[in-house]
Parts: C-alpha cells; structure tokens; sequence
C-alpha cells in the first residue's frame, strides 16, 4: 500500500500570497471656511404659520319626483338561466347503510362456534391411599393437660349519680382554682431611678473626653526671620563642569579608561555556597516578651466560693399543696341492652340473606328452556312454566 490518501492525491496545495493591503487616500485638507449651514437650513425657510380654511367639497342636494325602485342593478341585468342541472361525472362513493337489519354477529363468532366443555383424560398414575392399621387416638396434650376453671362473676360498676353544686358561679376557672402561684414576696428591683436631665440648663460645649484629656502646655514654634533675597551682579556663566573638563577632543568619542576584568577560574569543586549564604547568615531571634499592663484589680488571696447571689439572697419556701375541685371521670359504661329507643331500632327490619341464582347447577324455582348459540344456558321462572 503506497500510504496516501484521497485526500492527500487529489488536493494539491496551492502557493497561498499574502494579501495586498490598498493605502489609503491621503487626506487633503481644503481651505475654505465651513459655513455651518445644514441643508436643511438651505432649502426649508421659515415661513408664517396661517391657519387653512377646511377643503370640504361643496354640499350637492339633489331632488327628485320620481319614485325609486328598490331592485339592484345586478338583479335587473342579470336574470338566472331557465337550464336543466347537469349530472356529475364523479362516481357515486357515498356510504348507503344497507336494508338488511344487523345481528350483531362477529367473524370470530361465525369461524369459532363454541363446542361445549371438552372432557379431557387425566394421564396421571393412580396413587392408592395409604391405609392405616394403628387405630387413631384422638386424645391430644391440650384435652390431657388442660384444666377449666369455674369464671367468677363480673364485677358490675355501678355509677355515682352527678348531684350539682349549690355555690353559686363566681366566674373563676378549674385552672385558676387549682394552679395557684406560691406565696411570697415579689421581687425588688436594683435599677438605679432615670433621672431626666434638665433641660432649663443650655448645652455645654464640653464632653467627658475635653474634659480628661487636656492638652499639653507646648512651647512655640520658633520661626526664623527670612533673608532678603539680592541678586549677584557678576553674569551667571551657564556652562557645566562636564562641558568644561570633558570635551570632546579632535572629534573623536573618549576612550574608556576602565580596566578589563578578570576572571578567576577556579578548579575546587562546587560547594553549594553562594556570596549570599556567606555574608547573611541567619539571626538568631527570640520571641520576645509581650508587654503586659498593670492590673489595678487586686484579687483576692482566699479561693472562691462559687457561690452565686442568687444561692446566697434566695429563701426557700415550703410548697403549698392546693386542694383539687375538679370533678372526677366517669367510670366504664354498664353492658346494658341497647335500648330500642332510635329510629334505626325502631325502623329496621331485618331480612333474610338470600343467595343468588347463579351459585346453584339447577337453581331453585327455575326451569331449563335452551341453550342459546353463544352457548349460555336459559333459565324461565317457574310460575311462567305452570301457567
């Protein structure tokens, strides 16, 4: 396989040239002064604003004698044809129903008549049961080991008529006569009292800071008298030492007087140790000490206490237990009858459960007519048979 492409064979690439930028115009400035004048201002003048008479054409009333006729000039000139309707050439598609009355009968039923249950053979081998000789005994360890015990009798809860009260309703509630706050004293307040300040006084121009940070007695500045300035009389030469002492000798540039260097080339290997690593060797420096202020709160020697003022000031109080006038929960109700009191009770009649036809082979007071051609069995009543 020679290695090339479609590709590769049959685009050739072409000497692409770069492209040729066109210069642009040069810009010739012209000499004339502009006129500030747009052509709008040129050829729109002002003209005085007149108000236009409406152009309404002039009314025409025309009168007329003679009565109108109220037929159109379509219907005057153009009278319908006295022509016969012609046939239509399309052929007649439209669905007809047919006269023939449907009898709902599908293909399927027509091509699969139904045949009846077909009775099949049962290929399985017989298994004779297993008779045993042992006679069954029909004692089991519940009827050996299980005892019964006589029931007692049910205790019956006879319920405690509700007597109401004779206090009369003083508005108060359950929660209110039996959750009551325990008795002491409220507790004192320690706010300092608000004090309004007085507002005859007129405000002071002096805050807390003015009035302990007080500027210190500094002395004043000293201040040197400014000389009078006089110009020299002698003319100011305006040439600089480098223009005197370094000129430019013959014409030709200075030569440099600067000696070459030399460089040492050393055989010793290589150290890893540069001029910096020599001379800035690492300081050795300590953290210093943070400068702590004075504390002006003295502690006190004997350890703390850890008790609070609220444990010190508090007194406890014994509980005082609060009598509960709520009324008791009614016990379990009686298993009485039902009293036939309701409408339900009154009003139901029951009936007896009666099962439906279709569960029976031959259901009672039925009689077999037919077999239908889908294959159902028709049923008549019979009272229709007798009569």
């Amino acid at each position: 396989m020679e290695g090339i492409s479609t590709a590769r064979r049959d685009y050739v690439p072409h000497d692409v040239k770069p492209i040729k930028l066109r210069p642009p115009d040069q810009y010739v400035r012209n000499n004339e002064n502009m006129d500030t004048l747009s052509t709008y201002k040129q050829d729109y003048n002002s003209y005085p604003i007149n108000r236009v008479a409406p152009c309404l054409p002039k009314e025409q009333n025309y009168a007329s004698d003679e009565k109108m006729t109220t037929i159109p000039t379509y219907k005057g000139d153009y009278v319908a044809w006295n022509q016969p309707k012609r046939d239509m050439i399309k052929p007649d598609t439209t669905y007809h129903p047919p006269d023939v009355k449907f009898d709902h009968r599908t293909t399927v039923q027509d091509a699969y008549p139904y045949k009846g249950p077909v009775v099949t053979k049962s290929c399985k081998p017989f298994q004779a049961p297993h008779l045993s000789k042992i006679p069954l005994e029909d004692m089991t360890n519940y009827k050996l080991n299980y005892v019964s015990h006589p029931l007692a009798k049910r205790h019956v809860h006879e319920p405690v008529p509700f007597k109401p009260s004779d206090v009369p309703f003083d508005g108060l509630t359950t929660h209110n006569l039996s959750y009551k706050g325990l008795a002491g004293q409220p507790a004192k307040s320690f706010k300092p009292p608000y004090k309004l300040p007085e507002q005859d006084n007129p405000f002071v121009g002096t805050t807390e800071f003015r009035e302990k940070f007080q500027t210190w007695p500094a002395a004043t500045f000293f201040t040197r008298k400014r000389e009078v300035y006089t110009p020299p009389k002698i003319k100011m030469d305006l040439k600089t030492s480098a223009q005197i002492h370094y000129g430019n000798p013959h014409g030709r540039p200075a030569t440099s007087c600067k000696p070459l260097t030399c460089v040492q080339k050393s055989t010793d290997p290589f150290d890893h140790r540069s001029t910096m690593k020599d001379d800035y060797q690492p300081w050795h420096y300590a953290k210093p000490n943070a400068i702590l202020p004075k504390s002006t709160i003295t502690l006190p020697v004997e350890p703390m206490d850890t008790l609070t003022t609220f444990q010190t000031h508090y007194v406890p109080h014994p509980f005082s237990v609060t009598k509960s006038f709520r009324p008791r929960a009614p016990g379990p109700k009686p298993q009485a009858p039902f009293s036939q009191e309701t409408t339900y009770a009154t009003s139901y009649t029951p009936k007896k459960p009666v099962m439906c036809p279709a569960a029976f082979k031959e259901p009672p007071g039925y009689v077999f007519e037919k077999v239908d051609r889908d294959g159902h069995r028709r049923f008549r009543p019979s009272s229709v048979a007798k009569s």
